[in-house]
């Protein structure tokens, strides 16, 4: 389903191998992308490039769970860069920001991470069709970091109602993802 660049996985194995080099052309190759979203989510350049050092060492550490069937290794790089950030965040115990990670920015972060125009656009095509409360819930707990409880805190609902919400969001969209990618497929 990914077409996973060659020069990608003979890097990756060279790290499972404790290549450092390999881990420098990783680093020279992805830290770009990396530290522009760690910058989006934690809005200070100082944080975000710890954050960015956090990713890279856990790509060192966990080199050998990416699965390359399941995403490109720029998006996997993409998502623990994510988690670094907030873990950041939590770490300095600082407040969400303020701009949130919306749905096109997710989108055209994804489209840097090499994935085709037409996947780019299939998600957000597949996040638009769900409704608005799930959304705004996904976006919370994906992009903003923020736990349950905090989305029901801020949004002043019922902690199950916005469980539901999440859980309902994202079993729609894994729903839309495999019919969409069957459909492709035919």
């Amino acid at each position: 389903m990914f077409e996973t660049p060659p020069e990608d996985v003979r890097l990756i194995e060279r790290l499972l191998r404790r290549d450092q080099t390999a881990l420098a052309e990783l680093y020279d190759r992805y830290s770009n992308q990396v530290y522009g979203l760690t910058v989006y989510i934690l809005r200070d350049a100082a944080l975000a490039e710890e954050a960015t050092q956090d990713t890279f060492m856990k790509l060192w550490n966990s080199a050998a769970n990416w699965d390359m069937s399941r995403a490109r290794l720029g998006t996997w790089l993409l998502t623990l860069a994510r988690y670094s950030a907030i873990d950041r965040l939590r770490r300095e115990k600082r407040q969400t920001p303020a701009v949130a990670l919306d749905i096109e920015t997710m989108v055209a972060l994804i489209d840097q991470a090499n994935i085709h125009d037409a996947d780019a656009a299939l998600v957000q095509s597949l996040i638009a069709q769900l409704p608005p409360d799930q959304i705004q819930a996904l976006e919370m707990a994906f992009f903003q970091g923020m736990s349950h409880s905090e989305i029901a805190a801020q949004l002043d609902e019922p902690l199950g109602t916005i469980k539901s919400r999440i859980r309902s969001g994202l079993q729609t969209l894994r729903g839309l993802w495999l019919r969409a990618v069957q459909e492709q497929n035919r």
